[in-house]
């Protein structure tokens, strides 16, 4: 019993340093970040399922643009959407499919990331 709490305690304590880390990049983004013309390339799309019987389907997307120095760059976009199959679309960015364009807003120093900006 001690064991499982710890662990728990872990986890809970990963994920919230994750997600202060990715406020705060998504921040320094929103701040410094260089706009630029993308297209989604890639929808990754991910299905898990909790012990009430429910699915839960949240989708990791990928967009390419042209960076700073002409090299193509493929980045994972903040955010992504989710929904719950019971519940339907939540999220801003359900429109997105392959070969959607977008603006996107990145870090030279962290061209991989990038968030979508309207």
């Amino acid at each position: 019993m001690q064991y499982t709490l710890i662990g728990a305690a872990v986890i809970f304590l990963v994920i919230v340093v994750l997600m202060i880390r990715n406020r705060r990049i998504n921040g320094e983004i929103i701040q410094n970040g260089i706009e630029a013309n993308a297209v989604v390339s890639r929808v990754k799309e991910n299905v898990s399922s909790d012990p009430g019987g429910g699915v839960s389907v949240s989708y990791t997307y990928y967009v390419t643009y042209r960076g700073m120095n002409g090299q193509t760059v493929e980045a994972q976009l903040a955010s992504g959407k989710s929904f719950d199959v019971k519940i339907g679309k939540k999220a801003w960015d359900y429109d997105l499919h392959e070969g959607t364009q977008v603006r996107v807003k990145y870090l030279p120093e962290r061209p991989n990331y990038a968030i979508r900006v309207e």
